[in-house]
């Protein structure tokens, strides 16, 4: 038996775009949103309360879909990284890595020996799996996404960019207007040539780039370079449902 293949991963590497989707997330909303055909799940654990029992069953959907679990820490907090991987989840997401020692901090929780120092216990994902056979090839099979969303962080991207082990350097827009003190101004010019010019630098590097996509900017975000694209469902919702009470109102 081998590990399950991380299908983000694996399509990054072959110079594919991947989707990820994002919302307020549990095991039933995964099984929900499965069919949809998307290659990853953004759980979001920054701004949210998960249990460590809840994020196993959300990456048990995840297995069940053949979607990659990714949750997203509030911190690059070694021990938070590697418990949470240790759930079963193929991959996390940390935000507000700002410096490369933070970086670094974060593929040392992320990675066992040699390239990083997570704790030597078998993920879920390890289940029917040769222990050797398992810490041979994890490292492979997880995914480490760290997010640039500060200003700093921008103009630190050249000794960011430096560090190995880090699979997407995801630019955030929302808090990247904050600490330009444009706050909520994500259409601001200065703010989408912010985005540019970090997505411009990341990918002429030869390194992975990330962002918020919607249908309608996914060309304009593809153009930049942007490979690993995450779009959140609630606004299919909210527009779904306003249209459905306008309906309503009109035929009434």
């Amino acid at each position: 038996m081998k590990i399950r293949e991380n299908v983000v991963k694996s399509r990054l590497k072959a110079g594919k775009v991947v989707t990820v989707i994002e919302g307020y997330h549990s095991a039933e909303i995964v099984d929900f949103l499965g069919p949809l055909g998307f290659d990853g799940v953004w759980v979001e654990n920054e701004h949210g309360h998960l249990s460590l029992y809840e994020i196993q069953n959300i990456t048990r959907s995840c297995d069940l879909w053949g979607m990659t679990s990714l949750i997203r820490v509030n911190k690059a907090d070694y021990g938070l990284i590697y418990r949470t991987l240790d759930q079963g989840a193929q991959g996390v997401i940390v935000p507000h890595v700002n410096t490369a020692v933070e970086a670094t901090e974060v593929v040392r929780a992320a990675r066992y020996a040699p390239e990083g120092e997570r704790g030597m216990y078998q993920s879920r994902q390890a289940n029917g799996i040769d222990p050797v056979d398992y810490f041979e090839v994890a490292n492979d099979e997880t995914l480490v996404v760290v997010m640039i969303e500060d200003i700093v962080a921008v103009e630190n991207l050249p000794e960011l960019l430096e560090v190995e082990g880090v699979d997407v350097f995801f630019v955030a827009h929302g808090d990247l207007s904050a600490s330009m003190g444009l706050t909520g101004q994500v259409e601001h010019p200065d703010v989408k040539n912010m985005v540019k010019r970090a997505i411009t630098q990341i990918t002429d590097a030869g390194r992975t780039a990330g962002g918020l996509s919607t249908t309608e900017n996914v060309r304009y975000m593809v153009d930049l370079g942007a490979s690993f694209l995450m779009t959140g469902w609630p606004s299919w919702v909210t527009e779904g449902g306003s249209r459905y009470l306008r309906a309503v109102e009109e035929a009434t």
